[in-house]
């Protein structure tokens, strides 16, 4: 059958449950998360200390908007862990009617058509304070199916939903695995041996300063006219160093016009943002395995002696000793790493057979990350690519 376009406030069943607080009872409070990511607890208080009277009860199954925060995609579905919890008026709250399901509303709200209903039925200057005015929104449009569809719709989702989630605590557990074998692999401060060895391994590490070890250099601007798709050769420039790059690289992505000005690496190098708008960035660092990489600006590359440091060694070092690396950022609005800090940086390191171990253990653990990863990105384009299509 075909869809009908329908007025919102046609279609939707708008529910309050007004409720008398008492002082001695605890309620459970809730917040709806942006970014379409679904409605939380906020914690219990106990009636005497909620100022605010005018609050009604939720039931599993309500649809929520958050009116001071709709335009940032805080909209979702009661589940049924937040069953009789409670909210303000700063709420609206949505029940299953004859025309409309709130878990079908639930999806339509994550599309940017209703994104943009929801922006032009506020008000205000900043946009973190526009507020909702939901009168107005119930005169705009929603196209639907009969309520059979919307069901058989929104059970479709919800079962995408569910194996995404799967994949993202399985991809969550791994992360928090490599996380705790980082903290035991390498030494803790004060020490030269770690939690967890390999068999075979018993010596304490050394330790040096880095300057001691490694070259430094500075990558070369590229302008955007350089970086080139089309183009031969293989450049890193400084954004990917947050967005694209682990702690390994092994696939350069871009390509850049070539030039003798320019600066490349070599097998081995180890590279660093010099700078960020945030100090948490500037200890991220990449080890690179392929010679010959044009090195764009804003990056510092660290050439350690091959006989005594692994790149990926450094690299995963590096990381793993974040706290150490931002006492050493300097700046206020843009923050800084210079060579110079680096170079007295401290490096604990085990013998070359034991760094190659390491790496080798941590590069099979990424390599399951990375297909985690995989997993849901595909998952997630199925999910939108299914959006597009299924919904008028």
């Amino acid at each position: 059958e075909p869809w009908m376009d329908e007025k919102i406030g046609d279609v939707l069943v708008e529910k309050r449950r007004p409720i008398l607080l008492e002082d001695d009872q605890h309620y459970e409070l809730i917040t709806v998360k942006r970014r379409n990511e679904g409605v939380v607890s906020r914690g219990h208080l106990l009636g005497r200390d909620i100022l605010v009277k005018n609050y009604s009860q939720l039931k599993a199954g309500d649809f929520v908007i958050s009116k001071r925060q709709v335009v940032h995609g805080a909209t979702g579905i009661v589940p049924p862990a937040l069953d009789r919890a409670i909210v303000s008026n700063e709420y609206l709250t949505a029940v299953d009617g004859k025309r409309l399901l709130t878990e079908f509303l639930t999806i339509v709200a994550c599309l940017p058509a209703m994104r943009r209903n929801f922006f032009l039925s506020s008000y205000g200057v900043d946009i973190e304070k526009l507020f909702f005015d939901d009168i107005d929104w119930m005169k705009r449009g929603i196209t639907l199916p009969g309520v059979q569809e919307q069901r058989r719709i929104a059970q479709f989702f919800q079962s995408i939903d569910q194996l995404i989630a799967l994949h993202q605590r399985q991809h969550d557990k791994l992360f928090t695995l490599k996380k705790s074998w980082l903290q035991k692999m390498f030494p803790q401060p004060g020490t030269l041996i770690p939690e967890i060895r390999f068999k075979g391994f018993s010596e304490a590490w050394e330790e040096r300063s880095l300057g001691e070890m490694a070259s430094f250099f500075k990558g070369k601007g590229l302008s955007k006219s350089e970086i080139d798709p089309a183009a031969k050769e293989p450049c890193i420039h400084y954004g990917q160093l947050f967005t694209e790059y682990s702690e390994v690289i092994s696939t350069v992505i871009s390509r850049a016009k070539g030039g003798d000005n320019l600066f490349r690496s070599i097998a081995n190098d180890v590279l660093m943002p010099t700078s960020d708008v945030t100090p948490r960035g500037l200890a991220k660092a990449s080890a690179i395995n392929e010679s010959g990489v044009i090195i764009g600006g804003d990056i510092m590359v660290i050439r350690a002696d091959k006989k005594l440091l692994l790149g990926s060694f450094l690299s995963r070092f590096i990381r793993h000793m974040e706290a150490q690396i931002l006492q050493m950022v300097s700046g206020s609005t843009v923050f800084h790493l210079y060579s110079s800090s680096m170079e007295r940086f401290r490096i604990k390191y085990p013998s070359m057979s034991e760094q190659q171990k390491i790496c080798s253990h941590f590069l099979a653990l990424d390599k399951v990350i990375l297909k985690h990863a995989a997993q849901l990105k595909k998952l997630q384009e199925i999910k939108f690519a299914c959006l597009n299509k299924m919904i008028v």
